[in-house]
């Protein structure tokens, strides 16, 4: 599972942070969550052949990956770095990926996706349309501009932003909305997840 990356200036700290309503969220299934240092990616190595994400994810033994929301991309290099190659991992062992809000944006922007702005879609809620019609929370203020390729939209809302994709040979999805942030926890949301990363 990413995490977030939380500034403090004055101490001069970079903090790893998480909701801890997302762990919630997957230990209501059953899943043993584990947060991926943002560090293990030194931006002096970004382009090195060497991957220690790899080699943590291998030695945690991760079935699934996570990218959290958070944190618009661009904002924070070692989160960046971090997701892409939990992704590349992800693809290179077949895992399964849920990309929630950001999560879902950086599968787009891995996949060679621009982001655009979008108005309205910042603390509120959507009824969506699609494989997934569900009225869902809403705390974004960027969406992905194009489906990527080898993804299908899952779910738009009303006014016709990408809000859910599924890859079409991975166990992969994104969401846009926030399953965390729900006071009880969508029956359907754990459906999906449990469809996704299995029992």
């Amino acid at each position: 599972m990413s995490q977030g990356v939380t500034v403090y200036p004055d101490r001069n700290e970079r903090r790893d942070t998480l909701d801890q309503r997302l762990s919630a969220f997957l230990s209501s299934v059953g899943y043993l969550p584990v947060p991926v240092p943002n560090g293990l990616v030194p931006a002096a190595h970004e382009h090195s052949l060497l991957d220690p994400v790899s080699a943590w994810m291998t030695r945690v033994k991760a079935r699934a990956v996570l990218l959290s929301g958070g944190n618009d991309i661009g904002t924070c290099q070692e989160r960046d770095l971090t997701e892409s190659r939990l992704l590349d991992y992800a693809k290179a062992n077949r895992l399964p990926a849920l990309g929630i809000c950001r999560g879902m944006q950086m599968m787009g922007a891995w996949s060679g996706v621009k982001l655009k702005p979008v108005t309205g879609h910042v603390r509120t809620r959507h009824s969506l349309r699609g494989d997934v019609a569900n009225n869902v929370n809403s705390f974004h203020d960027l969406a992905l501009a194009d489906c990527p390729p080898d993804f299908v939209v899952i779910a738009r809302s009303e006014d016709g932003s990408i809000e859910a994709i599924r890859h079409t040979s991975l166990l992969w999805e994104g969401w846009m909305w926030h399953p965390e942030r729900e006071e009880t926890f969508a029956a359907d949301d754990l459906r999906r997840l449990k469809m996704l990363f299995g029992e």
